[in-house]
C-alpha cells in the first residue's frame, strides 16, 4: 500500500511539472506574439524556447514578464518574470519566420540600390545577421557601402542614405526661433544626409552647425 501511494505521489508531482511546463511555455508564446504584433511586423511563426533550467524557473502559477526597453525582437532574450516581490530571469530563444530582403544579383560598392536588385525571401529571422531589412523600401535609392552578392541578407550596415547636402555646395541656412525666421546663405563644409548635422561657412566667415532638411536647407533653432 505505501509503495502504491508513494507511485501515486510520483505520478502527481510529474503531472504537476508537467503541467506547469506547459503553462509557461505557452505565457511566454503569448507574450512575444503580443510583443511582437505591437511592434508593427508581421510574422508566420513565432515558437518560444526556454533555455533556463525548469528547478529556477518562477514560482507563481502566473508571473509578471517584462523586458529592457532596447530587447531585440528574436534569438536569444534575457526576461524577468516577477512573482510579487520575487524576481527570475529566463533565458528564452525567440525563432521567428518570415519575410527578409536579400539581394537579386551583385550591387558593387558605390551603387544606387534599385527595387530590381532585391528581393523578399522567406526563413528564420532569428538567424540572420543584426539589422536585416525586412522591407524593400528602406533600400531603394541607398548606396551600396560593399559589394553585395546574389542572395545575401540585407543589412543596414550594408547601405547609406544617398547624400542630400555635399561638402562645398551653397546651402540656404534658415536660423528660427521665438517670433522670428532668418534665412541666409553658406558654403556646406560635410557631407551630410537628410536629418543628419552639417557645418556651413557663412559669407562672414562664421561657421554654423545645423540639421540637413529633406530638401537639402540647412535648419538652425534659436
Amino acid at each position: 500500500m505505501r509503495g502504491y501511494t508513494g507511485l501515486l505521489a510520483a505520478l502527481l508531482a510529474l503531472i504537476s511539472v508537467s503541467a506547469s511546463a506547459v503553462d509557461l511555455n505557452a505565457q511566454l508564446n503569448e507574450f512575444f506574439k503580443n510583443r511582437y504584433g505591437q511592434s508593427g511586423q508581421s510574422a508566420d511563426n513565432l515558437t518560444v524556447v526556454v533555455k533556463t533550467p525548469q528547478n529556477m524557473w518562477p514560482a507563481c502559477e502566473q508571473p509578471q514578464f517584462s523586458l529592457p526597453g532596447n530587447s531585440r525582437m528574436w534569438g536569444n532574450i534575457s526576461v524577468a518574470a516577477n512573482c510579487d516581490q520575487n524576481r527570475r530571469y529566463i533565458q528564452v530563444q525567440v525563432q521567428v519566420t518570415g519575410q527578409y530582403l536579400v539581394a537579386t544579383r551583385q550591387v558593387v560598392r558605390g551603387a544606387a540600390i534599385a527595387a530590381t536588385d532585391m528581393r523578399m525571401e522567406q526563413g528564420r529571422l532569428d538567424t540572420l545577421p543584426a539589422r536585416t531589412l525586412m522591407n524593400v523600401d528602406e533600400a531603394v535609392g541607398a548606396i551600396a557601402l560593399r559589394d553585395i552578392n546574389p542572395g545575401q541578407p540585407v543589412t543596414m550596415t550594408m547601405m547609406r542614405q544617398p547624400w542630400q547636402v555635399k561638402a562645398g555646395q551653397m546651402v540656404t541656412v534658415t536660423a528660427s526661433g521665438n517670433g522670428f525666421n532668418i534665412s541666409s546663405e553658406g558654403k556646406a563644409m560635410n557631407n551630410a544626409t537628410a536629418a543628419q548635422t552639417v557645418r556651413v561657412r557663412m559669407s562672414s566667415g562664421q561657421i554654423v552647425m545645423g540639421k540637413v532638411d529633406a530638401n537639402g536647407n540647412i535648419l538652425i533653432s534659436l
